[in-house]
């Protein structure tokens, strides 16, 4: 399997593997740095995957890394405001790429562009205390994120008439995330090409101080991160 650099490294592909083996036709994945699973998604259900991104950096890298022989769209939209038509997906993928304020919009517009009993495979950074300290609110913020406590997750989606199909916690996998963060920026920066240094900009600024804040300052008794399956409900 191809490297996946994000929370929940290649286990929330996985994961989606091992416990869905439905007939997908179309698929959508959300989120920058998630080319490869666009490819892998696209592979293994021998379907057409549209990928969407939220900046013009994520949309030009995307389109630079993504093997053109596979059946993939990249696009840039918003993701509480897509193009694409009702009931267009059978499958939304999401892997650390919707834990935002804007969460609540995302997913009405994911119910909108899902099908009749579409699927929503979703990795969420969780929050694994209600009470954090301000060195984490600082990192939650500086990546407009608001986790849900982990307690909660369940609850939030079956709300929203999600009904859940499988889960996992995948906490254990920030760890090795963090420390393959912290690697890259430390030593192996000068060896990459240009264009994998193009590719890996944005993500090691975003990540280089959480990393440290993980590894170092306590964060990892505080952040966690949770996958889940779901399925839309009838109404």
């Amino acid at each position: 399997m191809k490297n996946i650099l994000l929370p929940g490294l290649e286990k929330q592909s996985e994961f989606l593997q091992k416990n869905l083996s439905t007939k997908i036709e179309s698929a959508l994945v959300i989120g920058s740095a998630s080319e490869n699973l666009a490819g892998l998604i696209s592979q293994k259900y021998e379907c057409k995957v549209d990928l969407i991104v939220e900046d013009f950096e994520s949309l030009m890298n995307a389109k630079m890394f993504m093997d053109e022989r596979l059946n993939v769209n990249v696009s840039l939209m918003n993701f509480d405001l897509t193009d694409f038509a009702d009931e267009s997906f059978d499958l939304v993928y999401a892997q650390a790429s919707i834990s935002l304020k804007k969460r609540n919009k995302i997913i009405k517009e994911i119910k909108r562009i899902l099908k009749p009993n579409g699927f929503l495979c979703v990795g969420e950074i969780v929050a694994l205390k209600k009470d954090v300290p301000q060195f984490v609110k600082d990192i939650f913020d500086s990546s407009n994120l608001s986790p849900l406590f982990i307690d909660e997750v369940e609850n939030y989606y079956k709300e929203r008439n999600f009904k859940i199909a499988e889960q996992k916690n995948l906490t254990s996998t920030l760890k090795e995330y963090y420390n393959q963060c912290s690697e890259l920026l430390k030593n192996r920066k000068e060896e990459l090409t240009e264009q994998e240094q193009s590719f890996y900009k944005k993500l090691i600024n975003k990540v280089s101080h959480e990393s440290n804040a993980y590894l170092k300052l306590g964060g990892d008794k505080f952040i966690g991160f949770r996958v889940l399956l779901l399925k839309k409900g009838d109404k």
